[in-house]
């Protein structure tokens, strides 16, 4: 084996410590391993979809770059056809790298031992595709950042609370595309909370009296750097929900730059802006089920950590090119984001291993990845203490080892010591003469 073969499958050996026990029986179960022509094993094959998936090679150069590396003899439409099939594994073994090591983290902002759950929705297009053709629903822990869910869905499926899990104790931050009643139900009914942005119209509600709540006319009364706080309720099928509504006032300049922004996306799609809508986009309007244990001021800090789900989809898009779907069939569109999502959460696990101070950066529990260090000149000790190299015991081969190694070292410090006195003569001579 070559230095970059060994190189290779040592660093294999690392990445396979990551993925999920079963992973191999797993491909059998839903269909990745159907009728598979090409492909020695498992291994090749997830190889070769993670050259076409990670390193966004086209599927005629990831089957030249399979054929070289040895791993399977395939044509680029056999490759295509086989990922068509491996969608859900590649689902299975992303849900399963990040249930094995990217463990939530429950300390949340402020101080707050809070399960923060920030989500939110982004498109993918197909090459040529004049409107959207995919969504991906995604959600992040905060403060670890690490990806909890994720769904790709049809985008005739929007943006929902429901296409997520709930937890006792979870709190799911998200911007105006989830703050309606049912959504919100969904999340109180398992028992569960929500610090979600809200506008004037799309979650009506009611004050303790049983008045309609008009948000407008209470957010107009503060004053600059002043915090409102209002309770208020609404019902959804049979389900009383209680929250309460927070708002702030925003800065001179964050004004201006809002109410231009308002009037330049209602002025692209051509619709014209009413005065309520101008003067609410002065404020940030959240509602939350958080009881007032949590002060205002605390809410909308929680709110505010709700941006870092924007950086991982820059992440998801910049780096691994998430937004630059290839694909125009269906299912290998849905294989290909899965691939992709798949590798997101290799790295963010690759990271967490490393930054855990682990001075050899994988997981020790892999036996593929205990590989012993050869230094030059040292003795081979998986030659000695291997039981599979040879047929004797093995603490006798450990003495034949030893017995053999120290006279030769011996030799050799004599030797050395020899060589050192007698070029130490020769000095102390060319000094005396």
């Amino acid at each position: 084996m070559t230095e970059w073969e060994e190189l290779m499958a040592e660093d294999w050996a690392v990445i396979e410590g990551f993925l999920p026990a079963g992973w191999e029986e797993k491909a059998e179960e839903l269909g990745a391993w159907e009728r598979v022509r090409g492909f020695r094993n498992k291994e090749v094959l997830l190889r070769t979809l993670l050259i076409h998936v990670a390193l966004g090679c086209s599927l005629k150069e990831t089957a030249v770059r399979a054929r070289e590396a040895d791993f399977a003899d395939v044509s680029a439409v056999a490759l295509f056809k086989r990922l068509k099939k491996c969608g859900e594994w590649l689902r299975w073994m992303a849900l399963g790298v990040m249930e094995k090591w990217l463990v939530p983290s429950g300390q949340g902002p402020c101080s707050m031992d809070l399960p923060l759950k920030v989500i939110d929705g982004t498109t993918v297009q197909e090459p040529g595709a004049k409107g959207t053709s995919w969504r991906v629903h995604y959600a992040i822990r905060l403060p670890s950042l690490t990806c909890d869910e994720f769904k790709v869905t049809s985008p005739q499926e929007g943006e929902s609370l429901k296409h997520f899990s709930v937890r006792p104790g979870d709190v799911f931050l998200g911007d105006r595309a989830y703050a309606y009643r049912g959504q919100i139900a969904h999340v109180v009914g398992n028992r569960g909370d929500v610090v979600v942005r809200t506008g004037l119209t799309n979650l009506p509600s009611y004050d303790s009296r049983g008045r309609p709540f008009n948000v407008l006319a209470h957010i107009r009364k503060l004053r600059n750097g002043e915090v409102g706080d209002w309770a208020v309720r609404f019902e959804h099928d049979d389900t009383l929900v209680n929250g309460r509504i927070c708002a702030v006032r925003k800065s001179l300049t964050a004004r201006k730059a809002a109410r231009t922004r308002c009037l330049r996306e209602n002025g692209r799609k051509g619709r014209n802006v009413k005065r309520q809508t101008l003067e609410a986009a002065e404020y940030v309007i959240v509602f939350t089920t958080l009881h007032c244990g949590f002060p205002a001021e605390t809410v909308l800090e929680i709110y505010r950590s709700r941006w870092q789900v924007e950086l991982a989809f820059k992440r998801l898009k910049s780096i691994l090119g998430l937004g630059n779907l290839k694909k125009f069939d269906p299912e290998a569109a849905r294989a290909w984001l899965h691939g992709k999502l798949l590798v997101a959460a290799l790295i963010q696990a690759l990271i967490a291993a490393g930054s855990a101070l682990s001075p050899w950066g994988f997981p020790i529990g892999n036996p593929m990845v205990r590989r012993p260090l050869h230094l030059e000149g040292n003795l081979l000790d998986d030659e000695i203490l291997s039981p599979s190299n040879h047929s004797l015991d093995r603490h006798a081969m450990v003495h034949a080892k030893l017995e053999k190694h120290i006279p030769e070292t011996q030799s050799r410090a004599k030797e050395a010591q020899i060589t050192n006195g007698e070029t130490h003569n020769s000095h102390l001579s060319d000094g005396i003469s």
